[in-house]
């Protein structure tokens, strides 16, 4: 005879109530129905779980046990059933969603179609706004950003990490040639973000250390700018995979010094109060970007 979620209620039910009389009531069964349920259940775990007197009942080693296991199983089941429920339903209403321009054009705006093919009751509406501290204190349920935020009242969920690659275009390699070792940048022309003159890391292990700073010859503050330099030829550039991925596999970027490459990456993190209970839309659309990323 296999154990069944009713043998399972019923156990926890008299050990909540804390007498067979208060669980019949909880179930709507008579006591004895109770009783006999209890005798059915220590029969096919060839145990006894309860010690039984006139005036009490006290759990067994086997039955303490066995508690802790029914709770954890009645459980799961229980979250299984919502997480189903919640398919079923339909997500629905206003959605806004903030990110840099960078991030909206090559991760959200390709999968947008899908998207809103899969829920078409959700009404999106898309910032692309770079402070995140006003972003958060106006209308938008959720703000997609890279790396963790600093401010402790925004809680922040990581959605994925992205490698950093040394990168150039086939036409800039063909004029200045392919460097070989991290050394060789020192010859090129780097393209970084800051301020211009000033030393950077760049995720490159040498023989001074796991990174290695260099002083970028053209310097912008925009992810998507810095691509569009190297695109055109304008030099070497470190830039994350979300962002040029899809250049690598069409050939317009080359992935430089792989083998010097310290693994450094890129935390893609959604970010939100962190007293705010995420609405169904914004847990459906999280899910979503990250089944993407």
């Amino acid at each position: 005879m296999e154990i069944n979620s009713d043998d399972l209620k019923t156990f926890i039910t008299v050990i909540d109530s804390g007498t067979l009389s208060a669980a019949s009531v909880h179930l709507g069964q008579t006591t004895s129905g109770v009783s006999r349920a209890l005798s059915r259940l220590e029969d096919k775990l060839a145990t006894s779980l309860l010690t039984r007197t006139t005036r009490r009942m006290e759990l067994t080693e086997e039955g303490q046990l066995f508690l802790e296991q029914a709770r954890a199983i009645l459980g799961a089941m229980e979250e299984a059933e919502e997480s189903i429920r919640i398919r079923q339903q339909k997500p629905a209403g206003r959605l806004c969603l903030s990110a840099d321009s960078a991030f909206m054009l090559h991760c959200v705006v390709p999968h947008l179609a899908e998207f809103r093919q899969r829920y078409p009751d959700i009404r999106l509406e898309l910032n692309s706004n770079e402070q995140l501290s006003e972003v958060l204190e106006q209308r938008t349920d959720i703000a997609i950003r890279i790396g963790l935020p600093e401010d402790p009242a925004q809680h922040a969920q990581v959605l994925a990490s992205s490698p950093l690659q040394i990168l150039a275009s086939p036409e800039y390699l063909l004029e200045h040639g392919t460097p070989q070792v991290p050394e060789d940048l020192a010859g090129h022309t780097l393209i970084g973000v800051g301020q211009q003159g000033a030393e950077q890391p760049w995720p490159l292990r040498h023989g001074g250390g796991n990174s290695l700073p260099i002083v970028a010859a053209l310097v912008a503050s925009s992810d998507e700018t810095r691509r569009q330099l190297a695109l055109r030829g304008q030099g070497i550039v470190c830039l994350a995979d979300y962002l040029t991925a899809a250049d690598v596999a069409a050939g317009r970027l080359v992935p430089l010094l792989a083998e010097a490459n310290n693994g450094q990456t890129q935390q893609i993190c959604a970010v939100y109060f962190r007293n705010t209970q995420l609405a169904q839309r914004i847990q459906c659309f999280l899910g979503f970007l990250r089944e993407k990323l």
